[in-house]
């Protein structure tokens, strides 16, 4: 009776203390998954991406340890970016077809590049394709939902915080020299880019604006702001495709 007691006091306090947080964390949620939406589908729905940043957000506080180093903010943005993501890539509702657009946009970019010396610009992209502008932003916005979670897991250079993830996992060492090489990598490829991209980036995954509050600053519509990220994007994947092969 003692220890069913006691265990009742024990979930008593737990729970009370899951409450604070969420509470005073819900912010940083609602934050994170409002970031990631403007580059998801509309058929995403903003609930669904919130709902599994909380469990990232519960989850961040049943596995914070303080002498870690991190800050629990820290941590806990980073469980909460991976939950949104997973759930992301669990629908996997994108077609064959979007699939098959974001690769040969990639081949492209890939194609050109090496083949000019240079970064090369959308409409040299669209020209080589034999496709519009409009079809080819379309096509980089509809396949970039898909394929730039890997890289936005990257962005971040701090390796204390992938260390305290990779903490948990047998494979630890293993796996931080790999992200670590991969990190040098993109920061290398994103100091190339055009400085316009480049900044688009930096205001988006620095900063933290959202697309909207990036237009604001350059002076550009919400929609050219995005056709920016997503040529950015593209360009790196196409750079950093031997990462992925």
């Amino acid at each position: 009776m003692q220890t069913k007691n006691g265990y009742n006091t024990y979930s008593k306090k737990a729970a009370l203390s899951i409450d604070s947080i969420v509470e005073q964390y819900g912010y940083l949620v609602k934050k994170i998954a409002y970031h990631l939406l403007a580059r998801l589908p509309d058929s995403v729905d903003i609930d669904d991406l919130t709902q599994a940043g909380m469990m990232g957000l519960i989850e961040a506080y049943k596995r914070f340890e303080s002498t870690k180093g991190a800050s629990f903010e820290t941590y806990a943005g980073i469980r909460i970016r991976g939950s949104i993501m997973d759930e992301v890539r669990k629908t996997d509702w994108a077609p064959r077809s979007v699939r098959r657009n974001g690769r040969a946009v990639t081949n492209a970019i890939k194609e050109l590049e090496a083949k000019l010396g240079r970064e090369v610009s959308d409409m040299e992209v669209a020209t080589h394709m034999s496709i519009s502008m409009g079809e080819y932003h379309e096509m980089i916005h509809s396949s970039m939902s898909t394929q730039l979670f890997s890289y936005e897991e990257m962005l971040d250079s701090d390796t204390n915080n992938l260390e305290y993830i990779d903490s948990e996992c047998e494979n630890a060492p293993y796996s931080l020299v790999e992200k670590s090489g991969f990190q040098s990598q993109l920061v290398n490829e994103i100091d190339t880019l055009p400085e316009r991209e480049k900044l688009v980036l930096s205001l988006y995954y620095n900063e933290e604006l959202n697309l909207k509050e990036i237009g604001a600053v350059l002076g550009v519509s919400e929609s050219r702001v995005s056709q920016i990220h997503s040529q950015a994007a593209m360009r790196l994947r196409a750079r950093l495709s031997d990462w992925r092969d």
